[in-house]
């Protein structure tokens, strides 16, 4: 059951009809507007071969060594939320977008942008949380660099983060190397964080409390690779949800996908917060959660290993790579019928990581 503990629950449209020249909320959310504004604008000046692949990391050669290399910003609000915050979100997204790439997460650089005037008590919490959460997974924070902005320019504090880790030379992941007859696994439920950030933002309240999902995922994908090297791709679905993640995978590859709704874990409080603020969980961000593209033969022996792991004991596999409808995500919904789950223009909740 939800209870309201403000008057109102209010949405800023992170998206107008029409955009022009401006940036909007809508282009930080990892829906169509981000894709837009990266091939519009950032693309053309800097394309090159390794960021013309468009995954969540650089994959490096340097020597005799593979490097994943990655770097991320966050901006979540509220800094504290139900489940973590945003330094334990820094590590936690950062080692992440290495991890897809199946790399060991090892290093970490931490940027932080304050405003005048925020509680030097809550950015000790917070570098706290982020050195418990960089220890927990096993990487260390080996630079970094602080700016303070002007009272009202900052809201409080941002962090951006660099992250390096090594791969295997016999692993090679791509959202471009899905192919038909593929399975699509998912490593647990969805919405989880996004539900919290929205809770803790607007002061809802279940009967059962949602937690943020947030947490390092590396060594769930160090279990699935020990079992398998027929791992396509690896994605983790935080902005834009399941949906940006899936949609990618389908324009990078140039196949379709198609997804069970039933297959879809979905806790029932999320579902139900979802139902009641008219928020659809496939587009809701998570912090916890990845998405893999497998060879068929793999499949059974991946969800093996990964329910194995804390972080997977409710993987599943909701659908499967085709060769028709290429680009497109499509879903059979409980009832029978199938739908497009398209990119979104903007996002259904800006500011959530």
């Amino acid at each position: 059951m939800l209870k309201m503990t403000k008057a109102t629950v209010s949405f800023t449209c992170p998206a107008p009809l029409s955009v022009t020249d401006r940036i909007v909320l809508g282009h930080g959310s990892g829906g169509r507007l981000s894709a837009e504004l990266f091939r519009d604008v950032f693309l053309p000046l800097f394309t090159n071969p390794v960021l013309d692949r468009l995954d969540d990391q650089a994959i490096l050669r340097i020597g005799a060594s593979k490097i994943a290399f990655t770097t991320d910003s966050f901006v979540v609000k509220p800094l504290f939320f139900r489940g973590g915050d945003i330094g334990s979100l820094a590590v936690h997204g950062t080692v992440n977008d290495l991890a897809m790439g199946g790399a060991r997460p090892l290093f970490l650089s931490a940027g932080f942008i304050l405003e005048e005037g925020f509680p030097i008590e809550d950015l000790r919490r917070i570098a706290a949380s982020m050195a418990n959460a960089a220890a927990a997974a096993g990487v260390t924070v080996v630079t970094g660099d602080t700016k303070v902005v002007e009272k009202g320019k900052g809201d409080g504090l941002y962090i951006n983060t660099t992250g390096i880790g090594l791969v295997p030379d016999n692993v090679r992941m791509s959202a471009s190397q899905a192919r038909p007859g593929d399975r699509v696994i998912l490593s647990g439920p969805v919405g989880d964080h996004g539900i919290a950030i929205l809770a803790e933002r607007e002061g809802l309240e279940f009967d059962t409390e949602i937690l943020s999902d947030s947490a390092p995922l590396h060594e769930l994908v160090a279990a699935m690779l020990d079992v398998s090297n027929e791992i396509r791709c690896l994605r983790d679905p935080t902005r834009g949800g399941l949906s940006s993640a899936l949609n990618e995978i389908a324009a990078q590859s140039g196949v379709g996908i198609q997804i069970e709704e039933s297959k879809i874990p979905v806790r029932d409080e999320v579902k139900g917060a979802c139902e009641l603020l008219g928020l659809d969980p496939l587009y809701v961000a998570n912090e916890g959660k990845l998405v893999a593209i497998v060879a068929p033969g793999a499949a059974d022996n991946i969800i093996s290993a990964m329910q194995h792991n804390e972080r997977g004991v409710q993987a599943a596999i909701i659908g499967t790579v085709g060769a028709q409808r290429a680009g497109l995500v499509t879903m059979r919904t409980a009832f029978g019928s199938t739908r497009i789950v398209d990119l979104l223009a903007g996002d259904q909740l800006p500011r959530i990581c």
